[in-house]
């Protein structure tokens, strides 16, 4: 049985045997993992992975796919939560998890600050995406690719680009190149972070126009004597500050009587 690919659910499926088996070469599974793929879409990696997995849960929204999996895979090893991944609570599954999966690139970022709420069950991440997101989620200050996706995420996660995929891994063929990205959670007493809801407001204001100096985007948040007293050079663009430096004004300002 064939399957149409569904632009609203941003399918493209890989079908590269030798991408597939280096996806699971750098997952390494191992028989006892609680791992769940999000979107497994035509199986090419829940195939091989459950070969290698006692168990394996899986998150689809189409239900033509779910029709599929019932018949393709035995259920009492093949666990389907059916529904919208940016929905779906990772906590009622067993901890620690392994999430594995081919995000659907249109909504790829809310997805992952999504998952990142469950940072503290989950042992590792990997995803593929396209290749421009992966650049900028593990880029350095200062660099072109740098914004607020890396900020936001690499004060939580250690992450690392592992394989590049190329439009005609899949079918249909995106318009994109694809890499392969692993996330792991840093340890709670690694996050210097004190305050998620005050880092993010100060990261949102810096970035929302990143051509700005931070003196005058963080000037409703913070003084501009303060940021110096922070060391903090108020010439500088948001660009230039690494998440350490997001987190010291986000910390500071945690500790004042009156926060934003």
């Amino acid at each position: 049985m064939s399957h149409q690919a569904k632009k609203r659910f941003g399918q493209n499926f890989l079908v590269d045997q030798q991408i597939i088996g280096d996806i699971v070469r750098a997952i390494r599974p191992e028989a006892n993992d609680n791992m769940v793929e999000i979107g497994p879409g035509l199986g090419a990696l829940t195939r091989p992975l459950l070969k290698q997995l006692n168990q394996l849960h899986v998150v689809e929204i189409d239900r033509d796919i779910i029709a599929r999996l019932k018949t393709d895979y035995p259920q009492d090893k093949l666990i389907i939560h059916e529904g919208d991944a940016l929905k779906f609570d990772l906590a009622q599954l067993p901890s620690p998890l392994r999430i594995v999966g081919n995000l659907p690139y249109n909504i790829s970022s809310p997805l992952l600050f999504h998952f990142s709420d469950y940072a503290t069950h989950i042992t590792d991440m990997h995803f593929m995406l396209q290749n421009e997101v992966v650049e900028r989620m593990v880029a350095e200050p200062s660099t072109p690719a740098y914004g607020r996706l890396s900020v936001m995420l690499q004060y939580r996660f250690y992450m690392e680009k592992l394989l590049d995929v190329p439009p005609e891994s899949f079918r249909p063929a995106p318009k994109v190149h694809s890499a392969i990205v692993r996330m792991i959670p840093l340890p709670q007493k690694e996050i210097v972070v004190q305050n998620e809801k005050i880092y993010s407001a100060v990261v949102g204001a810096a970035f929302g126009q990143r051509r700005k100096t931070l003196r005058n985007t963080l000037r409703p948040l913070l003084s501009e004597e303060a940021l110096a007293q922070l060391g903090i050079d108020t010439q500088l663009r948001a660009e230039n500050l690494s998440f350490m430096d997001f987190a010291k004004i986000a910390n500071w300002l945690s500790s004042q009587p009156i926060n934003p």
